[in-house]
């Protein structure tokens, strides 16, 4: 049985691993490894890429939104804003900082940031918006941007999972303050290890990051604060350098891939497909759909998920349990029902294999085993409509 993962990078490894070998050979034998032309080169390719005067590359995503609070001097006593449905290190690096998070639910038809409710989380210790660009699909800003202009807040935009979406035709991370980029493997952008940047049109703002992640050093063995070492190598450097000019192609074969997805998958209607905004143009790092009817513990699409992988087919689930309910953020007070949607997106979504050389044939035995598994599960009645 030939098995369709859920992410494969070995199909693009093969397409351009002559120029990756190339490009990684340059670099070991000039003995610049660290800080040296290959990364400044990236850097300022991928600052023209997102359209922002400055880019500081850093050795993670997750490094990359701590430096951007860092250096917007967000500690002690402040909150941030985010939605409780992403992954940990959105809030982790709030805390990491010193500042609390403060949990707001999500739109269920994008997974992104319920912008109605942002008002009513505001605080006299709010200093910040992180908004998160969810699966690849950019959150509709215009509201987080209203209200940070409103009450004089920084917005911080996540968009490790989005590189290369676009809100009204500019990109994500060129719209906040700060955007925030990873690109571990599974990315858009993904490079082969851990590597992050930070996009800015504010120079101090990016002078300060670079001194961070520097050990709090613009002057070599003078140290002027706290930071921490977060340098991207020469190494991914050079590859992400190489991947950046296919980026584009690849996006837009996600763009198909999830347009076929769609298209297989409407008339089901125990299964929920995601919606675009319609000021946005996603990249789709992620299908994630949802299935109605599954059991509030989940349990129900756990159980297609198995029944997937079975049968050859790999699929994830992101996220099983919201932020506010993890054990870790206990002490903030949340209760289940405190945010419904968020909950709701955690027992249901399921994310169906997703990468750019994924073919029709490959999709078609995706929902075609999906659908199997539903009626197997009971929810949904096998009927003639090409279920077996």
């Amino acid at each position: 049985m030939t098995v369709i993962p859920a992410f494969d990078v070995t199909e693009q490894f093969q397409t351009l691993g002559p120029d990756i070998n190339r490009a990684v050979a340059a670099v070991l034998a000039s003995g610049q490894y660290i800080n040296g032309p290959a990364v400044e080169a990236f850097a300022h390719s991928f600052r023209e890429y997102v359209g922002t005067e400055h880019c500081v590359v850093c050795n993670s995503g997750t490094d990359a939104l701590y430096l951007a609070l860092r250096a917007l001097n967000i500690g002690p006593g402040d909150e941030v804003i985010t939605p409780s449905f992403t992954f940990i290190a959105t809030a982790e690096v709030i805390s990491a900082v010193g500042a609390t998070p403060v949990f707001v639910d999500i739109d269920l038809d994008s997974f992104t940031l319920d912008c109605t409710r942002l008002e009513a989380a505001l605080s006299d210790r709010t200093r910040a918006i992180m908004p998160v660009h969810l699966f690849g699909q950019p959150v509709d800003l215009g509201a987080i941007l209203d209200l940070a202009q409103r009450y004089g807040l920084a917005v911080v935009e996540d968009c490790a999972q989005a590189t290369g979406a676009q809100w009204q035709g500019r990109s994500v991370g060129s719209i906040g303050q700060v955007g925030c980029f990873s690109f571990y493997p599974t990315k858009n952008l993904g490079g082969c290890g851990d590597g992050g940047a930070i996009t800015t049109n504010d120079g101090d703002l990016a002078a300060t990051m670079t001194m961070l992640r520097e050990h709090g050093s613009r002057v070599k063995y003078h140290h002027e604060a706290i930071g921490v070492n977060s340098r991207l190598d020469s190494v991914q450097a050079a590859i992400l350098a190489i991947k950046l000019g296919h980026l584009e192609g690849w996006n837009q074969q996600r763009r198909q891939i999830a347009a076929t997805y769609q298209q297989l998958l409407s008339g089901l209607e125990e299964v929920i497909c995601p919606q675009q905004g319609g000021l946005g143009q996603g990249v789709w790092n992620q299908y994630t759909v949802r299935l109605t009817g599954a059991t509030a513990t989940g349990g129900q699409r756990d159980r297609v998920q198995q029944l997937l992988r079975q049968a050859g087919v790999i699929t994830a689930v992101y996220y099983p349990l919201p932020l506010h309910l993890q054990p870790v953020y206990r002490h903030l007070g949340y209760q289940p029902g405190d945010l419904p949607a968020s909950e709701t997106a955690a027992h249901q979504v399921l994310s169906l294999p997703m990468f750019p050389e994924l073919r029709v044939d490959q999709q078609e035995r995706v929902v075609a085993q999906l659908k199997t598994a539903l009626v197997e599960v009971g929810l949904t009645a096998a009927v003639a409509s090409g279920i077996s």
